[in-house]
């Protein structure tokens, strides 16, 4: 696949092609659908509305954890049926590496964010630009925090350091899982120690801590602080074979709010992350008319209703 814009085109275009209402129940093969999950608290969120819903529909969702590199790998060997996370223009290496072997179903959000950033502690020093790291070298310990190993941002900040374009030869990269890096920056704040790390909106950590997100790194991580677009992929052939469930997925599209919540719910309080997808419908409930127009269960029944009656309401 040379250009991933026109990949995304054709997937908006397949997109609009599903979008009219399912015409019969899908056949019993499509009653598993296999999703996978990275590690990431908005992944998992999303994985858990559209499992919560999927049930409810007659549908049976299995989510896998793999990293980035091997779900999408899974995609391709098919043994991975939908992704709700492909960032963009984050993961454009790995969406053109699927060549044939997947579809963009749909974008299920923009207005996202993603490049690296610092805490009240580092911005005091004044960063808020890319070139204002080498300066205070000392002061970050020379480390950048990243996340989970494998992950394509991970990769972009070897880049930086490899390059001499911000002069930060010889700083290292710590990878880790998103949890385990926000409670550095946590105690690195506590203690007064300025951090260098990965952010990204949405997440509660926008409102856990007061980032600043810097500025410069549009060749790495994008413009507008490497705004993005994420996109819902399907192993090519699934949507044809289950038109029902595809269409599904074409309307699941989320908001930055609505991630904040529900993240926010897993990480801050402790939450089963079906429950709060449970939780959040049920507070939630006009997103159904939307989400389920033209749907029906796996059995054929209209597909609303059973989801209120699953759900209560």
């Amino acid at each position: 696949m040379a250009n991933p814009k026109s990949h995304i085109l054709t997937g908006l275009l397949l997109s609009s092609a599903l979008a009219v209402p399912a015409l019969a129940a899908d056949p019993g093969e499509c009653a598993r659908i296999r999703l996978s999950d990275p590690g990431w608290t908005d992944i998992t969120v999303t994985n858990a509305v559209a499992s919560v819903l999927l049930e409810g529909l007659g549908y049976q969702p299995e989510i896998s954890n793999l990293s980035v590199p091997i779900g999408y790998e899974a995609i391709k060997t098919g043994d991975i049926d939908v992704f709700l996370g492909n960032w963009m223009p984050a993961q454009t290496a790995f969406v053109e590496d699927l060549g044939d072997a997947a579809e963009v179903v749909v974008r299920n959000l923009d207005g996202a964010k993603f490049t690296l950033a610092v805490a009240p502690v580092g911005a005091e020093l004044g960063v808020a630009d890319f070139s204002d790291l080498a300066e205070h070298a000392d002061a970050f310990g020379r480390t950048i925090y990243g996340i989970e190993p494998g992950a394509p941002a991970n990769e972009n900040i070897r880049r930086i350091i490899d390059s001499a374009d911000f002069g930060l030869e010889g700083w290292r990269l710590v990878e880790s899982g998103e949890q385990a890096m926000l409670a550095q920056v946590a105690r690195n704040e506590r203690s007064g120690t300025p951090t260098v790390f990965l952010a990204w909106a949405p997440h509660p950590m926008n409102t856990q801590f007061d980032i600043t997100y810097l500025s410069g790194g549009d060749e790495y991580f994008g413009p507008n602080y490497g705004g993005a677009e994420v996109f819902t992929l399907a192993r090519t052939g699934w949507t044809d074979a289950c038109p029902n469930a595809a269409a599904f997925f074409v309307n699941l599209v989320f908001d930055i709010e609505m991630e904040n919540a529900l993240m926010d719910a897993v990480l801050n309080e402790g939450a089963d992350p079906q429950q709060a997808a449970r939780d959040w419908l049920n507070e939630n409930p006009t997103v159904l008319e939307a989400w389920l127009d033209g749907v029906t269960t796996l059995a054929g029944e209209p597909g609303q209703a059973a989801v209120e009656a699953e759900l209560g309401l």
